[in-house]
Order: structure tokens, then sequence, then C-alpha cells
């Protein structure tokens, strides 16, 4: 035998001592009744630098086991959360270690294959059950837009959000896309008591001045904050959670959220960076007028 034989026979026996701990441990963690919070994080120290040595197979085995836990580890949990749905699916439909705002959050990095796997947990949120059904009632349809109503009405929002666009010269506004530390604290803010977290986050965001802000963001009508989220270019599912943090009582229908979606979707961001610009510029008595004209269409 070669060398190279050799090397491979301790790579592979290798890959088999990292397969066999890491399924030793998640058996043995979840054969404890009440594990300890030093248990539960030596789990997460023992099988997170493993995670990327061993098959798929474990994966879903720890995926399964785990999705029983009362207390999981938080780590291995997001992780393996991450995996395709052919991995996940035990944790998605079943883990208490995932909360609303994480399953909001699965839905938006992986969309309708982890969306549906979430929509069979017991214990879903409204809010988020209805997300579900609006993101994935648009995916089923074989209708062409120009014969559904919603389509012709996002069509019409899109040649106004144009126009306005024109008028106005282009967007006097630069916003950068929104980054993984910009959702965070928008999220962070929107879930505060102080209203005032969130319109800070929300001016650092956009570029703009915290009066701005302010005014962008109305607990009664929450047009244009979506307007403003779509112009950081956040993704649909994100900017749902933010609205529904930052304005209680948006969604309390299937069809109210469905609705977002669908002007989400229609909205492009060029159009929305041009519409944030016009508010900004005009001030606030003319940013309610005109988010209302571009809801009647």
């Amino acid at each position: 035998m070669s060398s190279s034989d050799f090397r491979q026979i301790a790579i592979r026996t290798e890959a088999g001592k990292a397969e066999r701990l890491f399924r030793a441990a998640i058996s043995a963690f979840c054969a404890l009744t009440r594990p300890s919070r030093r248990e539960i994080a030596q789990l997460d120290d023992l099988t997170l630098p493993l995670f990327d040595e061993v098959s798929t197979e474990a994966r879903r085995f720890a995926a399964a086991a785990l999705s029983e836990c009362e207390s999981a580890p938080p780590g291995l949990v997001k992780r393996l959360a991450n995996e395709p749905v052919q991995i996940s699916a035990p944790l998605l439909v079943r883990s208490r270690a995932l909360g609303s705002v994480e399953l909001i959050a699965l839905i938006s990095r992986h969309g309708l294959p982890h969306a549906r796997a979430i929509a069979r947990r017991k214990d879903l949120h409204p809010t988020i059950a209805s997300l579900v059904r609006a993101l994935n009632g648009p995916a089923a349809k074989t209708t062409d837009e120009n014969q559904h109503p919603s389509g012709q009405a996002a069509d019409r929002a899109r040649e106004q959000l144009r126009t306005i666009m024109v008028d106005n010269g282009g967007p006097s506004l630069s916003i950068a896309p929104a980054t993984a530390g910009t959702f965070r604290r928008l999220l962070d803010g929107a879930l505060s008591a102080n209203a005032a977290f969130f319109q800070t986050a929300l001016a650092d965001a956009l570029g703009v001045e915290f009066g701005s802000a302010v005014r962008l963001v109305s607990p009664s009508d929450h047009f244009s904050l979506l307007v403003s989220l779509r112009a950081l270019d956040l993704r649909e599912a994100e900017a749902f959670l933010i609205v529904s943090a930052a304005c209680p009582g948006s969604f309390p229908d299937v069809a109210s959220v469905r609705l977002f979606v669908e002007r989400y979707r229609g909205m492009e961001r060029q159009a929305a960076v041009a519409k944030v610009a016009a508010w900004t510029k005009t001030g606030s008595s003319q940013t309610g007028d005109a988010a209302k004209t571009l809801k009647a269409s």
C-alpha cells in the first residue's frame, strides 16, 4: 500500500470517530431528564466543532433527536435548523428552542421549503401562520398576474412610483442595502419599549434626519414604513417582522398579511428609494397624503 492509501484510511477512520462521538454525545444528552445549563453548553462545545465532519444521516439523526428535547443546545439547534429541510424538518415542526423571531428569520433565509415545514407546528403564532399562507399562496397560483386584481394594483403602483421618480429627477437620496447588522438593529429597536430606539435605527439605516424617520413610522398606518424597508432591500419576511413589531395590530388577518406581501413584492427598490427621498424632502404634511394616494390605486 502507498502512503496515500494510508492517508485515506486515516481520514476515514477520523471521520468515523467524529460521527460516532457526535451521535453518542447527542444520545447521552437526550437521555437526561433535566439537563443543566452546563450540560447544554457542553453539548454545544462538543458537537459544533464536529459538525462539518459528520454525514447527512448523522445531522438528520441529531435534528430528530433534539426536536423532542425540552431544553436543547441553542448553537447546535440553530446550525441544524439552517440545514436543508430534509434534515431540519423535525426541528422546524416540533422544537421549542425555536421562537417566533428565529422562525421568521429562517423563513426569510430559506424561503418556502422551510416555511411549509414551520407551518406544521402545533403552537405556531397566528401572525407567522398568516405569513406562511400568504407566501405559499402566490407560489401555488398559475394564473397570469394580469388576470388577478392584486397584480393589476401592483402594476399601477409601480407605474405611479416610476412617475414620481421622473417628476423628481430620480432619487436624490442614496440608501445602501441593509446588511445583517442593519436588520438586527432595526429589529432590536422595533422590539424595544422605546419608539425612539427604532426611529434612530431607521434614520441611521436610511441616512436621514431623526425627524424624517419619525414621520416615516406611524402606528396607525405602516405603508410609509413598508416603502422605507423596501428601499433598504430587506427580504419580505424581514420587513414583515419589523413592521409587525413596530406597528402592532397591523395584521389582524390573512388578507392583511397577503396585501403586505403583494405590495412589498410589487415595489421596485429604486422606486422606493425615490419615494423615501421625496417624503423626507417635502416633510410630514405631504408624506401621509402621498401614501394614501399610492394605496388608493
